[in-house]
């Protein structure tokens, strides 16, 4: 027979190769990274950037960090995979952990019950697993799902018919039926969305990717009494503010109620993919074998991380080092000309920007002139800038960060040189 070579490698930078082969959903990504440590990243060329989005607000521990890294490695050379029709221990320990981390606080209520914890792949398996347990809960009749505008859940089929921005939505209709939206922060436009069938109310507790907007702790306190009032699941998408982001464990810490439901993901493996969903255990009954699945879900490389990202967490006492650090980065952005405000909880936040005085350049374009002079932030809004550190983050890096921010601002967004 006759052999033939085939290469394995592709020539070009790193923006060349993703054009000539990647499906265009994302566009074509400003620079190729090969290599982070703590808060810092460096590219294809080796320049080197502050790090203030964390892979929107998943490396809470920082790139690269030592533990986890040798967790995977030990992990490995252990055991891989075996699927979910087996237990494996890593998986133990996060649960339990997981378990305590939400019945913690206020926001326990004091309950001494033990919930329940199902694992999958990312935060829109776990919305989609939560929305399946609310469903199966309630039964047909009662399976409409009330989220809020300017939500976002997922790109699912579920999840993104339950996302409140109609924009997303337009592509790919007909969603799945059953979702409602109400206005954010407002208890009598939710009210008013409860028609019969609806069975569960799906909140974020800081609105991330709809422009970190922190919900009132009345609002949440309300929605807590109306779901008690009428029956309703309450589900807690902590995915973007769980596990010490907001300056609590979880976001719903900040209100002192307790979910029914509660999904999480990005700060869990620190960059490796795992999501989870904790339910009271009255609610997580719904499920029996066969009704909710994933082959790799909390499979045992990626619960070995999370398990020692826990670890670290509690050590470090996360919710505390967030609310430090957050109230100094609000400080030094509050000071600078062109930033009229700063909103957001802990190490999640947005500030907002005087688009007239900086050019009218928009929030985008804005981080795109952030990026190529060294600070990798995120225009979530037309507005605003999101800032979301690793929890780990020094002072002297916050310091030089919003130094790069001011000096892009003061130019009023026009790059700075050296692009990316």
């Amino acid at each position: 027979m006759s052999s033939t070579s085939v290469a394995t490698t592709g020539t070009g930078s790193g923006r060349e190769r993703w054009d000539r082969i990647m499906v265009g959903n994302y566009g074509t990504p400003p620079v190729t990274f090969v290599r982070g440590s703590g808060t810092e990243l460096f590219d294809e060329d080796g320049r080197r950037y502050l790090d203030f989005l964390c892979g929107l607000a998943v490396t809470g521990l920082g790139h690269a960090h030592p533990r986890v890294a040798a967790a995977l490695a030990d992990q490995a050379g252990t055991l891989l995979h075996v699927s979910n029709l087996f237990v494996t221990e890593p998986q133990l320990e996060v649960a339990e952990r997981l378990d305590r981390l939400v019945r913690s606080g206020a926001g326990g209520g004091g309950d001494t019950e033990t919930g329940r914890v199902l694992f999958q792949n990312s935060g829109a398996e776990a919305n989609e697993a939560a929305i399946k347990m609310a469903r199966k809960y309630h039964g047909r009749g009662r399976h409409g799902v009330v989220a809020a505008f300017r939500s976002f859940h997922g790109r699912t089929m579920a999840t993104l018919a339950a996302t409140g921005q109609p924009e997303k939505h337009e592509p790919f209709q007909p969603l799945p039926e059953g979702f409602r939206h109400a206005a954010w922060n407002d208890l009598d436009a939710l009210e008013h969305a409860l028609d019969p069938e609806v069975g569960a109310v799906l909140l974020e507790p800081l609105q991330g990717e709809g422009g970190v907007n922190p919900a009132d702790v009345a609002y949440l306190q309300g929605v807590r009494r109306i779901c008690d009032e009428r029956g309703l699941v309450l589900i807690m998408d902590e995915v973007q503010t769980g596990l010490g982001r907001t300056g609590a464990w979880f976001g719903f810490h900040h209100a002192g109620i307790r979910p029914d439901v509660v999904t999480m993901a990005k700060g869990l493996g620190n960059g490796v993919p795992i999501g989870a969903v904790w339910a009271t255990a009255e609610v997580a009954s719904a499920f029996g074998p066969g009704d909710h699945g994933s082959t790799f879900a909390g499979q045992p490389l990626a619960a070995s991380a999370a398990r020692e990202v826990l670890r670290v967490l509690e050590e470090l006492d996360a919710p505390n080092l967030a609310t430090e650090r957050g109230d100094e980065l609000t400080g030094l952005l509050e000071a600078l000309d062109g930033v009229t405000s700063v909103r957001g909880l802990g190490l999640l936040l947005a500030a907002e920007l005087d688009l007239d005085v900086l050019g009218g350049r928009t929030g985008p374009e804005l981080a795109r002139a952030c990026l190529d002079a060294g600070l990798v932030v995120n225009g979530v809004t037309p507005t605003a800038l999101r800032l979301a550190p690793p929890l780990t983050v020094s002072s002297g890096e916050l310091a030089e960060g919003v130094s790069i921010l001011s000096s892009v601002l003061a130019a009023g967004g026009q790059e700075q040189g050296g692009a990316a």
